[in-house]
């Protein structure tokens, strides 16, 4: 029997951040660790706060009846209470736990969100570079997935967001801090945007949902992060704690839903029932307890701000041109020209054969092309501050070469 064919094709284009991330351990297994300089995946390495540590402790030692069990498929009354006034802080509303739904990390989070909202045939509008799973999350709900260009900065491009807008619009979704630019949406770009959806619903009948996925929302340089449902009311707001408190491996995440949305007791429910027969049936229950007691905790950001600033210096010297991050822990680089007799003599664009090119040094990345914008591609920097400054002199190399 052959497998499904959605899935064969699914995996002839397979995560590029994965297929990266497996050929660094080849490399570091076959050069040693430290000489190989892997910045593919958004795996964080700054630890969890303390506070996570004696929280764990005091929970596992409970020893609670039930406390392992079956709870409500949007989570635990009390944490979704908890991370209820958290969110009413962030997003500038007051929203109650009846807003809330646990979710598992944010890729399940948007998945209930998107079968929820979707039917087949539904058009999901996103700004490009995006992160490349969100295609197949559009496509799991016979959603699709519609690409505009952001502006030159990588703000988005409301104009061309309106040009894309149908009647088959379920959702306009953005991320901020944007994986990969690092780009952080300000406040006159979300209530343009809010603008537009209005004027589109008043005109087609059909308010889009503004789906906005907040995993750095906490990874910020010094720049505030807008909220969002005290903006438009028919918004949807996806968050976990895989890189606020450095626990991808956890799959712990929450839904908040505005709370002047039309139908927003269809929408909840549509949510927590989706949640269940997605096969997710409830977020995590040790993880749920423990991040409603550190709805105040964070790791520390300066890591994250030193290591940018230990790298940028090093493209500067490189001559490798970035879009400087405003949050994440990511760097989006432009492809160089290429180089012939010391001189730059051709345009940049090949990103898939600039990542090429930099493996001969050991140098890891992620082609752009595979978050829908070529000629560029992503360095992840939440790895020890001492590779990135061990990689200068391959970069170096890597660019005089090129």
């Amino acid at each position: 029997m052959a497998i499904a064919v959605g899935i064969k094709n699914a995996l002839g284009s397979s995560s590029m951040i994965r297929k990266m991330f497996e050929e660094g351990t080849l490399l570091k297994k076959q050069y040693g660790a430290d000489k190989v300089f892997d910045f593919s995946i958004g795996n964080p390495d700054v630890e969890p706060p303390p506070a996570f540590h004696e929280i764990f402790l005091k929970l596992a030692q409970e020893d609670r009846k039930g406390s392992h069990g079956y709870m409500p498929n949007a989570g635990y009354p009390e944490v979704r209470e908890a991370l209820a006034k958290k969110a009413s802080r962030e997003q500038q509303v007051h929203i109650d736990g009846s807003h809330i739904v646990m979710a598992v990390g944010a890729a399940g989070g948007l998945n209930s969100v998107f079968k929820t909202v979707c039917d087949p045939g539904s058009e999901i509008i996103v700004s490009r570079p995006y992160f490349m799973e969100y295609r197949a999350y559009a496509a799991n709900h016979g959603a699709q997935l519609v690409e505009v260009d952001t502006l030159p900065d990588f703000n988005l491009d409301i104009a061309a967001i309106g040009r894309a807008l149908s009647e088959k619009t379920a959702a306009v979704l953005i991320n901020s801090p944007n994986n990969p630019t690092g780009k952080i949406y300000p406040a006159e770009t979300i209530a343009a945007l809010a603008d537009l959806l209005r004027a589109h619903g008043n005109k087609t009948g059909r308010l889009p949902y503004l789906v906005s996925d907040e995993p750095y929302r906490e990874i910020a340089y010094n720049i505030e992060v807008p909220p969002i449902l005290s903006v438009y009311s028919e918004s949807i707001i996806v968050n976990s704690y895989s890189k606020s408190l450095s626990l991808p491996g956890e799959r712990i995440g929450y839904i908040a839903v505005g709370p002047d949305m039309h139908d927003r007791d269809d929408v909840m429910n549509g949510l927590i029932y989706a949640t269940r027969v997605l096969g997710f049936v409830n977020a995590p229950a040790l993880m749920q307890r423990i991040v409603a007691e550190l709805t105040d905790a964070r790791v520390d950001v300066a890591i994250y701000a030193g290591r940018r600033d230990a790298f940028t210096a090093i493209l500067d010297k490189a001559g490798i041109e970035y879009a400087p991050p405003e949050g994440t822990f990511y760097l989006f680089c432009k492809v160089p020209p290429r180089r012939a007799n010391g001189a730059a003599n051709a345009p940049a664009g090949d990103d898939l054969a600039f990542v090429e090119h930099l493996k001969k040094f050991l140098i890891l990345g992620v082609p752009g092309a595979g978050f829908g914008k070529s000629g560029w591609l992503r360095f992840a920097y939440c790895v020890d501050e001492g590779i990135i400054r061990a990689s200068a002199e391959a970069f170096s190399k890597a660019a005089e070469s090129w």
